[in-house]
């Protein structure tokens, strides 16, 4: 029987562990902190969870003026417009442990019934391959024990912690990190997020839904850098136009505590203060003192581990999956190199991992959806493409339930109208974004997407609508060039 080690129980190495013991092999899963990782317990388990609430609060929040929803109690009319909805953070914090920790119970109970073993404890690879080809992996249990296992094959999958600033130490009280701030009890009046990617404009627009004031710091040109960029705008002006301080081109120097307040310096001079400060300025890998490079595994500059589309280090029969890998931070992604691993290790068959399949979504309201190719990779020339975007305030749905924000984008082969990417923008762009992936992934022609039913009236119709407006322009673009 094949022997396999796990190091990190988070995505990436509880879906390989299902994987391999589905495949006959003899799997330990070597974990620290809970099965999930940092995606169930610290990460998009609980932030998902908050963002729920903040979206009920958004939702009735908008809900007077446009689908005119009022609270019947005695405030008196001529102060209708100053009623507000209050939210109860300590409560919400409870509910999003609470979650996390239930999450990662049924996650450990589905691994265990597989027949994989869990041992609680932080591992590390031990020199290189014995004779038989096999590995060490040391373990320093949480009882304070040492055990050593033998491993035909060991998957890495230790995820990532989020990265601290030498002169913006984080406190766990004013300045925080996303992980910590799940120990609130009361909103922060004057929240300051310092970064706008993905997890900075996530909790931005979260606290500010749940009522705090937030200034978003964002040292690029525009919140999500890394996004669409007519999604990034939409998401910006939605930001501006709810009350947010979107601070453009502004890098952080330092952040210090001062008493109940903290205050951030820019590198330009100028001080911001607010009551609280969320550090969201990426992560980094964990994978110091795991005796990786001494096994013969490669790393980048930054700490990851280097892996191929199969999610082979360059140890053999060491594999890494997650976010350790820094290839694409996304849990799915995590668990899919991790199956991948398995496949691969136990000889089964196996399809090299492929990014441009990839289905993402950043978690903001609206929300933004992408899969496939890119505007930019249009623009610099990576993927020839004819584009359509067409906005939601045209659908008969969207108008009912008052969306006025927000866009379906596809993006097709010229010749054939293969879809080979797009872009939503919506509230639940999340569940939207599936029959995009579906095209992406089967290579569907955007006939075959404009002539499959809709529901009438529905968001997804405009999605139909997208793909029909492709194939005329496609039609008339070939016309036009013969």
């Amino acid at each position: 029987m094949t022997r396999i080690v796990i190091i990190g129980g988070g995505p990436g190495g509880y879906e390989a562990a299902l994987v391999a013991a589905q495949l006959g092999a003899e799997v330990t899963v070597v974990d620290r902190d809970g099965l999930g990782g940092s995606a169930v317990l610290t990460d998009c388990v609980p932030s998902k969870t908050l963002i729920a609430t903040a979206e009920v609060m958004t939702s009735f929040d908008s809900s007077y003026d446009e689908l005119g929803i009022i609270v019947a109690d005695d405030t008196p009319p001529e102060k209708q417009n100053a009623r507000v909805v209050g939210v109860d953070l300590g409560k919400v914090n409870r509910r999003v442990k609470r979650l996390a920790v239930a999450q990662s119970h049924d996650i450990t109970r589905s691994v265990t019934r597989a027949g994989v073993t869990v041992l609680r404890g932080k591992g590390r690879l031990e020199g290189g391959q014995a004779l038989d080809g096999s590995r060490a992996v040391v373990v320093e249990t949480a009882d304070g024990e040492t055990r050593t296992l033998r491993a035909d094959a060991v998957l890495i999958s230790t995820g990532a912690t989020p990265r601290e600033l030498p002169d913006a130490q984080p406190d766990g009280e004013r300045i925080l990190t996303w992980t910590q701030v799940y120990d609130l009890d009361e909103l922060p009046g004057e929240l300051i997020v310092v970064g706008s990617g993905v997890t900075g404009a996530e909790f931005a627009g979260a606290y500010q839904a749940l009522g705090s004031r937030v200034t978003l710091v964002s040292s690029r040109d525009r919140v999500l850098p890394g996004e669409d960029p007519d999604a990034a705008v939409v998401l910006e002006d939605v930001f501006r136009r709810r009350g947010m301080n979107v601070m453009s081109r502004s890098r952080a120097e330092s952040v210090k505590r001062v008493g109940d307040q903290v205050e951030v310096t820019l590198s330009d001079g100028r001080v911001i203060t607010g009551s609280h400060c969320l550090m969201a300025v990426g992560s980094i890998a964990n994978t110091a003192d795991m005796g990786l490079e001494e096994a013969g595994v490669r790393l980048t500059e930054s700490g990851h581990v280097k892996v191929d589309r199969v999610s082979r280090t360059s140890a053999p029969g060491v594999y890494a999956a997650g976010d350790c890998t820094g290839v694409l931070m996304l849990a799915s992604v995590a668990a899919m190199q991790g199956r991948i691993a398995m496949y691969h290790s136990l000889g089964d068959a196996v399809h090299p991992l492929n990014l441009k399949t990839v289905s993402s979504n950043v978690f903001t309201d609206p929300e933004i959806a992408t899969v496939g190719y890119t505007a930019a990779d249009v623009e610099c020339g990576k993927m020839d493409a004819v584009c359509v975007k067409l906005p939601l305030r045209g659908n008969p749905r969207a108008k009912m339930q008052g969306i006025r924000d927000g866009f379906v984008k596809l993006f097709c082969r010229p010749g054939t109208g293969i879809v080979v990417g797009g872009v939503v923008v919506a509230p639940r762009a999340s569940e939207l974004i599936h029959s995009i992936s579906l095209a992406v992934d089967n290579n569907l022609t955007v006939e075959q997407v404009a002539s499959a039913f809709t529901v009438y009236p529905s968001l997804s119709g405009s999605t139909a609508e997208a793909a029909r407006r492709l194939h005329v322009r496609k039609r008339d673009e070939a016309e036009s060039g013969s």
